[in-house]
């Protein structure tokens, strides 16, 4: 579904990824992995249009997407869970739902946020509440709730579990889960390494923004020295 052809990103002058490749089937999860500044997040927004491509090409669906504008790669469905989760904060959770499902048909808005209150059925319980008073979990399960709202092919997740505690880190990765079974295809960065090795089919690892190590999650899990160097222990 996805395709990056070393691929070089970046701000100005300054390149923040280098020549990365990698595929991302259909259906499938690839956890992007690497310490902080490692290209993720620009990698993450380069996909979705709001970082300038310096070299190589993105493919989507077997299409070259490298130089869309952002409103376009939407609309093909691929859809972004920022870092920090980025809400309308004072608006309420229906709100930002419909805003999130701008751009597709209006007749489908209602449907879509049905959908999503299925998934989690606490913002179905708080659909008026304001968005800002809400706790870090439940804006978490906004962000990923608006996200869906435009019926993505492709969903990009930067930082899962980002300031969540325990409880709400698990129940996350669980509704995730659910979406894989419904055949959603993932791109997931998270610091939480041993919860993204487990819930990932393939695995890229960034440092600097170069690839390190590139494949299958489970040959990651066994690579002990390379995440001890590179990623570090998880918590």
């Amino acid at each position: 579904m996805l395709r990056l052809e070393k691929m070089s990103c970046g701000y100005g002058a300054v390149r923040a990824v280098d020549d990365l490749s990698f595929e991302l089937p259909a259906g499938a999860l690839l956890a992007l992995l690497g310490p902080n500044g490692a290209g993720k997040t620009s990698t993450m927004m380069a996909i979705m249009g709001h970082t300038a491509i310096l070299g190589g090409k993105i493919l989507f669906e077997g299409e070259d997407i490298t130089r869309e504008p952002a409103v376009k790669r939407a609309a093909r469905g691929i859809a972004l869970v920022p870092e920090g989760r980025r809400l309308f904060a004072d608006l309420t959770v229906e709100e930002n739902l419909t805003v999130g499902g701008y751009s597709r048909r209006s007749a489908s808005d209602h449907a879509n946020r049905e959908r999503v209150y299925a998934l989690f059925p606490r913002l179905g319980d708080r659909r008026k509440q304001i968005a800002g008073s809400m706790s870090g979990g439940e804006q978490q399960m906004l962000a990923i709730g608006r996200a869906l709202m435009v019926e993505p092919k492709l969903l990009l997740i930067d930082e899962l579990s980002l300031g969540l505690m325990p409880k709400m880190v698990d129940l996350c990765f669980e509704k995730l889960a659910q979406l894989r079974q419904k055949g959603l295809t993932v791109l997931l960065v998270e610091q939480n390494t041993t919860r993204a090795l487990e819930i990932a089919d393939t695995v890229c690892v960034l440092v600097s923004g170069s690839v390190v190590f590139s494949g299958p999650a489970a040959a990651a899990q066994n690579d002990a020295s390379l995440f001890e160097a590179f990623v570090g222990r998880s918590h």
